[in-house]
C-alpha cells in the first residue's frame, strides 16, 4: 500500500467526538440495528470459543467500545483496546460501565503500524476493519501487522461472498455500487488464500448467518 493510499483510508476513518457519538448511537437505534448487533455479539461470542478463549486481547479497532462487555466477561482476561481515533476511544471510556472501562489499556495507533512489541497478546480481536480494505497489499500490512503482535490467534471480520446478500450486492448496478466505495466484498477463496500467505492457519469462521449475512468472522492461528 503506498503511502499516500494508507493516508486516504486513515483520513475516511479518523472520527471527530461527534462522529463517534454518533457511531455509537447507530447500533442501538432501530430494530434491525439492534437485532444485528445481537448477531454480531453473537458471532464474536462463538469465535472466541473457536480461539479458545484467549487470556489476553487487543481489541483493534475498539471503535466506542461496543464490545467491551463481551470481552471483559471473562474475569481474569487482560485487556488492550486501541483505535486510530483518539475521541473514538475517548467515547468508548465514557459510555461503557466504570467497571468494564477499568479493565482495559488503551492506545491510539494504526493497523498498519500497530505501537505494540512483538507477541504481545494471546489474541488480536478485529470487528469490521477488513472489508474496508480494497488493496491485497493493504490488507497484508495489516496482517502482518497483527501476525507479529499476537502470539497465537487473531479473530477478523469481513464480507465474503457465497450467500444471498452477497447475490444481491453483486446484482447492483455499477452507479449504485459507486456511492459506497468504503466497503468492500471478498472471494472466500482468495481471501482465506490472503490469510495463508501472511503466516496464519485457518481455525475456522463463523457467519453471520449462515447462507444469507455477507459477515463472517475468522479465527486464525499463528503460525
Amino acid at each position: 500500500m503506498s503511502s499516500s493510499e494508507e493516508e486516504v483510508f486513515k483520513v475516511n476513518n479518523m472520527y471527530d467526538g461527534e462522529q463517534a457519538k454518533v457511531y455509537l448511537a447507530k447500533h442501538k437505534h432501530g430494530l434491525q440495528r439492534r437485532l444485528s448487533n445481537r448477531l454480531e455479539q453473537r458471532m464474536a461470542v462463538r469465535a472466541l470459543a473457536m480461539a479458545g478463549e484467549p487470556a489476553s486481547i487487543l481489541d483493534l479497532p475498539c471503535g466506542a467500545g461496543r464490545f467491551w462487555k463481551l470481552l471483559a466477561r471473562v474475569p481474569d482476561r487482560n485487556l488492550m483496546a486501541a483505535d486510530y481515533s483518539q475521541d473514538m476511544i475517548n467515547t468508548a471510556l465514557s459510555s461503557q460501565p466504570p467497571d468494564v472501562v477499568r479493565r482495559f489499556k488503551t492506545l491510539q495507533t494504526s493497523a498498519f503500524d500497530i505501537k505494540l512489541p512483538d507477541a504481545v497478546v494471546d489474541c488480536i480481536f478485529s470487528m469490521r476493519l477488513l472489508h474496508h480494505i480494497d488493496k491485497k497489499e493493504a490488507r497484508a500490512k495489516i496482517l502482518r501487522e497483527f501476525h507479529r503482535v499476537s502470539r497465537d490467534t487473531i479473530c477478523v471480520s469481513l464480507w465474503v461472498d457465497g450467500n444471498i446478500q452477497a447475490w444481491r450486492r453483486r446484482s447492483r448496478s455499477r452507479r449504485q455500487l459507486r456511492v459506497d466505495q468504503t466497503r468492500f466484498l471478498f472471494n472466500r477463496g482468495q481471501i482465506e488464500d490472503e490469510f495463508l500467505e501472511c503466516g496464519f492457519d485457518i481455525v475456522g469462521s463463523v457467519a453471520l448467518q449462515p447462507g444469507l449475512s455477507m459477515w463472517r468472522t475468522y479465527v486464525l492461528r499463528r503460525r
